[in-house]
């Protein structure tokens, strides 16, 4: 297992979830700082709504009063009070353009209007906090899955890892024990060897002590003078039988000798392809262990490579659509426009 990939991976992964949780945070705060500033400003214009209509009522008692005016009718100075409204609805038909009735923002439903506004702004930040704790909820869940999954990947590597190495050091004693077993078979046979060699030459000196070549047969050539000489003109030499019989075991000998380098030579040879066989059958073995080897790694590379794209999909995906829809200066900037 790439361990330090792991490791490089999961600390990426920490790093974009602190700046990620950041990020989040700092436009919390701003949606929050925005929403009080708004409030304050539509409180100030409020009060300064109520000001200036306090300040035209108040002007118009002082210096516009009734009689003053030019429509005032003489003859009935209860005509006024006896009319209709100025404006009856916000589609009244005499509040033309050059009347000055309506502005905009000045609505009878202006109070039921800004309480709806207020209220969809309120749900829609209460809505935009339930997505974005949603998705955390949902991306913590997402890295649960894949650390589970992960550990579960490297237990089963381990447990792989432990029973080759139980399989390897179980065929390491096979092999040790086999190569003792055959070193105590040739100690064996070399020990059984050197004690016929010892034997074949205790018989071949034995029997070339009591043979005639050595001893020269003294009844062949019996001197008068005593046993240790002979006569030379009646010693003939050897016959040709006791030749033949020397010739032959000489002969013998030598066949002995080419018998045993012969066997010596197989019993090497026989060795050697032992240890050859054991040194391929190691060889195959570990072969096939780094193949092995080789395509779990493969598979865990190819599995960390898919959780990785689907993490990066995800990630793009949390980034470009689900919270990519923030309400913009120009959204705000819209309510409460007037023409004073």
């Amino acid at each position: 297992v790439d361990k330090d990939a792991l490791d490089t991976q999961v600390k990426d992964r920490k790093i974009q979830e602190a700046a990620e949780k950041a990020r989040n945070e700092e436009l919390a705060n701003e949606m929050k700082q925005n929403d009080k500033i708004m409030c304050m400003l539509e409180e100030r214009q409020k009060n300064d709504i109520r000001n200036i209509n306090k300040a035209i009522i108040e002007f118009q008692k002082n210096f516009q009063k009734p009689e003053t005016r030019r429509e005032f009718d003489l003859s009935d100075p209860q005509a006024l009070k006896k009319d209709v409204p100025a404006r009856i609805s916000d589609n009244d038909p005499r509040c033309t353009v050059s009347g000055l009735q309506k502005f905009m923002g000045e609505d009878l439903n202006y109070d039921q209007r800004m309480k709806f506004q207020k209220e969809q702004l309120r749900e829609w930040s209460l809505q935009q906090q339930r997505d974005w704790k949603n998705a955390l909820a949902d991306q913590k869940f997402a890295d649960y899955l894949h650390d589970k999954n992960r550990i579960e990947l490297d237990q089963k590597t381990m447990e792989q890892q432990r029973k080759e190495e139980e399989n390897r050091r179980a065929v390491c004693a096979a092999i040790k024990d086999f190569n003792r077993s055959q070193a105590a078979e040739l100690a064996e046979r070399e020990k059984l060897e050197k004690n016929q060699k010892m034997k074949d030459d205790m018989n071949e000196i034995s029997s070339l002590l009591q043979g005639d070549l050595l001893s020269e047969n003294p009844e062949q050539a019996v001197s008068s003078f005593g046993r240790h000489r002979v006569i030379t003109d009646r010693w003939k030499g050897m016959n040709q039988d006791q030749l033949m019989a020397i010739r032959y075991s000489q002969q013998q000998q030598v066949l002995e000798k080419l018998r045993l380098k012969e066997e010596e030579r197989r019993r090497d040879a026989e060795w050697d392809r032992q240890s050859l066989q054991a040194a391929r059958a190691q060889l195959v073995l570990e072969r096939h262990q780094q193949r092995q080897n080789r395509e779990h790694r493969r598979a865990l590379d190819k599995i960390n490579a898919e959780l990785s794209q689907e993490q990066k999909s995800k990630n793009i995906y949390l980034k470009e659509e689900a919270y990519s829809n923030f309400p913009t200066s120009q959204y705000y900037a819209q309510f409460n426009t007037t023409s004073r």
